[in-house]
């Protein structure tokens, strides 16, 4: 009961979300490891069966336009990340220097922890039908991305 007890007041006093205090020693693929793989996995490919999508050929178009560059910091990961605003600026340019290029072209700017600040403050309600708005961009441009089966 005793470590219950503390256990609860440890999680009471975790940083909030943008404001957390970062990890010494943690490199972003540590980070990317940590609070991405579980879903995305290792190979960022996702799992479109448990509606997580896949990285290849499809965030460096994301990431290419405004929009989904707000979408990026309000995907449930990255919500939930517990990480600072560097931190996930240094996750999310992993990410890029990975799976965001298309015959090593890079598709999108490296972000910052200032942008990744201002994004995050961007209220998005509803994080599946803001995704949307991403894709229809993006058909528009005759750009097609992973499979997303949530409706």
């Amino acid at each position: 009961m005793r470590l219950m007890k503390t256990l609860v007041c440890a999680i009471a006093f975790l940083p909030v979300s943008g404001m957390a205090a970062d990890q010494p020693g943690r490199t972003p693929y540590t980070n990317f490891v940590l609070r991405c793989a579980g879903c995305h996995g290792f190979e960022g490919a996702g799992t479109p069966e448990g509606g997580i999508p896949a990285f290849p050929n499809s965030v460096g178009y994301i990431a290419g336009t405004e929009r989904g560059r707000t979408y990026m910091m309000h995907v449930p990961g990255v919500v939930g990340a517990s990480l600072s605003d560097r931190e996930i600026a240094e996750v999310m340019n992993y990410i890029l220097d990975v799976w965001g290029s298309i015959d090593s072209a890079p598709l999108a700017a490296k972000f910052t922890e200032a942008e990744v600040t201002r994004r995050r403050a961007v209220e998005v309600a509803d994080v599946v039908a803001y995704r949307r708005l991403v894709v229809d961009e993006l058909t528009e441009m005759g750009v097609t991305i992973a499979e997303y089966p949530w409706p």
